[in-house]
């Protein structure tokens, strides 16, 4: 049974649970970022941390991702800059008081929706060993 998404007013509020099922399971975060030194603007890649199944868009080594990938940035305690997550991204629309996305599994009651709307990196991310200059990778989402 679906357990509908219910808003909340302020995600620091929220149960470690809560805070996991947030997640949509895109993986866009999982994805490499370059910064601009000059502008701080994020530019996403295609090419995956090296713990992302791609093909399931999840972390191989959850628990341990941060010992694993020390540039794994835990985003509970970076949402006060949300610009470095994806426009679409569950995290930083509720901290914009944006609402969820129809595709998002909480809205849908549907895992794999995210996957089904092409909002996930699933058709399109690259294993890290594949990209031999990860700034010839950057993307840009139509979303």
């Amino acid at each position: 049974m679906c357990e509908r998404f219910q808003s909340v007013n302020n995600l620091a509020e929220m149960s470690h649970d809560e805070w996991e099922r947030l997640c949509d399971g895109c993986a866009k975060c999982c994805l490499h970022k370059l910064e601009d030194e000059d502008t701080g603007e994020i530019f996403f890649t295609q090419v995956a941390c090296r713990l992302l199944d791609i093909s399931q868009c999840r972390c191989t080594d959850y628990q341990n991702r941060r010992a694993r990938v020390p540039a794994c940035l835990n985003v509970r305690q970076h949402l006060d800059k949300p610009h470095w997550l994806p426009s679409t991204c569950a995290y930083r629309l509720l901290s914009e008081g944006k609402p969820l996305p129809s595709w998002h599994p909480l809205v849908s009651c549907d895992g794999d929706s995210v996957h089904h709307a092409g909002a996930s990196v699933r058709a399109y991310a690259i294993p890290e060993d594949h990209a031999d200059c990860v700034e010839d990778h950057v993307i840009e989402w139509l979303r």
